[in-house]
């Protein structure tokens, strides 16, 4: 009798033939497909994620999805999400700029009315809970073959001690020499004339003002650019006006014309949920810092200007009572987006970290900065030094150790230089000076740090190359532990992340990541990048663990510094560390806001006390997420907190 095989197992039979003949045909093809299914299955797996953390994506309806350039974390526990135009010139012309408000516990969206075009702006967060935006963009860069009139910088005069004089966009000058036009593109106001009196001969000397203003030619064509400098008449000046006003300008030519900033600022209402108008910075501002300073006010440096140039160290502070600004009495220059960090003493940390416009040979030396004096202490030993632009800074915590660490970077504009060295700088030295840390994960520009309640520091993503070319983009992130000085790899990013891109600490202990704008999207440079409007959220190993602590007073408190207050909690035996920690507000590989600040404290019978340090340049005024993290490593849920401005000392 013959052995007829089942129809099950002729099935069987045919489909593993089938999957021979692939697996010889496109092996590499089946590998993959097999070790993806399993990486999806590993990741999955409950040991994995409390050992590595894991990631999902958030669900963003589309209406909702924007380039999202700058991210901050408000008191209200929503996050507000800035694109402006979102790096895309169309949107600038069509003057569709956006914001979008989202609460990360329901997961729900709000569309925002933007004003300006804030993308490039700096922000910060101020006392009473509002986020301060200043600067964004004017003029977004045309590079050579691109600028279709000419134009450049146009230097007006003004010889009348007696009365200043606005002129408006739209305003000619016509070229003495040249007999060629060239229109203003923005209003201008040209200050009156300085004059002076020699107290001995009675002598009066007047010294005309100067101002500046970008213009271009009036029709298309390189005939109409010019090669050298002439005096401009002003068209529409009657009097002596015609004698008093004039322009000079040098070469008004088809040369490369960067990116312009814009003078207004904002204070973003989380409760109104709204921009309120203040008033304009002394100075436009594109790819500024803000920093907040001890006594509640902000410190505004660098950016491009209105003319595209960078702001030559004229560098201002805003005040929040007054909503007005103030230049610093002295100057001092620095790269765009430098990292400044708020330290002992009230006086300022430049780590070296930057991003994106300034020379090489200016600006770019770390040090301790005294806004009194403008006295400048430069802090030696940083490795790679020509590898700090595009890098990330972090005050690593407990703040009170004053340590900072600067991890990766790359050379200065579109350098294809990349780094994987960390440096730590502790201002608690005699003489501080930056040492190596362990490497990061690779050589990456544009890294994201996060300062997570249990004293670990997140770093993820960045590319090896300049806005990811060469798909260099790197998928891999890592905990830093600084007690002991060491890092571990954790769980993968789902998406590259680089140009634009950033990553904030959530009161529910979790990270969102969002942005990129890679420069090409292959390899071979040949494909436009697609900006990345994905939102991720890693949840951190502390996550997965049996049981978390609970603060149960809730409602938000103000607690002045020194000043003591009670929480509830039902295990305070197992409360080993209290952290109060600033929300972040993140753009352009630059957070100085973040920092986690350990507090004393006391165990009671149902909760536990803390006290606030008194030093207001460790806690600077503002909200801050109040964290209890037991002995297992794991944090509460936050509590928001209110410290206030310290009282203005006694004259």
């Amino acid at each position: 009798m013959k052995y007829r095989p089942s129809r099950r197992t002729r099935r069987f039979g045919i489909g593993a033939a089938a999957i021979t003949v692939l697996a010889g045909m496109n092996g590499p093809a089946l590998y993959r497909f097999s070790s993806d299914k399993y990486h999806a299955y590993k990741i999955n797996q409950p040991e994995y994620k409390a050992e590595n953390g894991h990631w999902d994506v958030v669900d963003v309806p589309q209406q909702y999805r924007i380039n999202t350039i700058h991210a901050a974390l408000l008191h209200t526990g929503k996050v507000l999400l800035v694109a402006g135009s979102g790096n895309n010139a169309k949107n600038f012309a069509a003057k569709s700029f956006r914001s979008v408000l989202w609460d990360p516990e329901k997961n729900t969206f709000t569309n925002i009315p933007t004003p300006k075009d804030l993308f490039c702006s700096g922000h910060s967060q101020l006392p009473d809970g509002k986020l301060l935006v200043a600067g964004g963009t004017q003029r977004y860069e045309k590079l050579k073959g691109d600028v279709e009139k000419a134009g450049g910088l146009m230097f007006v005069h003004n010889e009348d001690p007696d009365k200043p004089k606005t002129l408006p966009a739209g305003t000619r000058f016509t070229g003495k020499e040249s007999g060629k036009t060239f229109v203003s593109k923005d209003p201008l106001l040209v200050p009156r004339a300085t004059k002076k009196t020699n107290p001995k001969t009675k002598k009066v000397t007047v010294s005309a003002s100067t101002a500046r203003v970008y213009v271009e030619a009036l029709r298309k064509g390189r005939k109409y650019q010019t090669g050298t400098e002439d005096n401009y008449r002003i068209a529409g000046l009657k009097g002596k006006d015609r004698q008093n006003f004039y322009g000079i300008a040098q070469k008004l030519s088809f040369d490369k014309k960067d990116f312009q900033g814009i003078k207004m600022a904002y204070e973003f209402d989380p409760v109104a949920e709204r921009y309120i108008p203040v008033d304009p910075m002394n100075e436009a501002r594109w790819y500024p810092t803000l920093t907040g300073l001890q006594d509640g006010k902000v410190l505004a440096v660098s950016g491009l200007d209105e003319i595209g140039q960078v702001v030559p160290g004229k560098n201002e502070i805003y005040d929040p009572k007054t909503k007005k600004w103030k230049y610093l009495p002295k100057k001092r220059f620095f790269p765009t987006y430098p990292a400044l960090f708020l330290t002992g003493k009230g006086r300022i940390f430049y780590t070296g970290s930057n991003a994106g416009y300034g020379p090489d040979d200016k600006g770019r030396t770390p040090g301790i900065w005294d806004l009194k004096s403008n006295r400048f202490d430069v802090v030696p030993g940083i490795s790679d030094p020509d590898a700090l632009e595009t890098s990330m800074s972090v005050l690593l915590p407990p703040a009170q150790d004053q340590r900072y660490m600067v991890l990766g970077g790359g050379g200065v504009g579109e350098d294809a230089t990349s780094t994987a060295k960390t440096r730590i700088a502790d201002l608690r030295s005699d003489k501080p000076r930056f040492r190596n840390g362990p490497e990061l994960y690779a050589k990456a520009r544009y890294p994201s740090s996060v300062i997570l309640p249990d004293d670990t520091v997140l770093t993820t993503n960045g590319s090896g190359d300049y806005r990811g070319r060469g798909d260099t983009n790197v998928l891999k992130a890592e905990l830093y532990t600084p007690k002991t000085n060491t890092a571990r790899p954790v769980a993968d990013p789902l998406v590259g992340r680089n140009y634009h891109s950033g990553a904030l600490l959530l009161p529910d202990g979790r990270v969102m990541t969002f942005g990129s704008d890679s420069l090409f999207g292959d390899k071979a440079n040949t494909k436009p990048g697609e900006f990345q409007q994905q939102i991720d959220l890693y949840t951190p190993p502390y996550l997965f663990r049996d049981s978390r602590p609970k603060l149960t007073d809730t409602a938000p408190r103000t607690v002045k510094p020194g000043r003591k207050s009670t929480y509830r909690t039902a295990h305070p035996s197992a409360i080993t560390r209290m952290r109060l920690i600033r929300p972040g507000s993140f753009t352009h590989v630059t957070n100085v806001e973040q920092r986690s600040i350990a507090l004393d404290f006391t165990r009671t019978k149902d909760g536990v006390t803390v006290t606030l340090p008194k030093d207001a340049s460790l806690v600077p005024p503002g909200w801050y997420m109040l964290n209890a993290v037991d002995d297992q490593g794991t944090p509460s849920k936050a509590v928001w907190v209110k410290v206030p401005a310290p009282a203005p000392p006694k004259k």
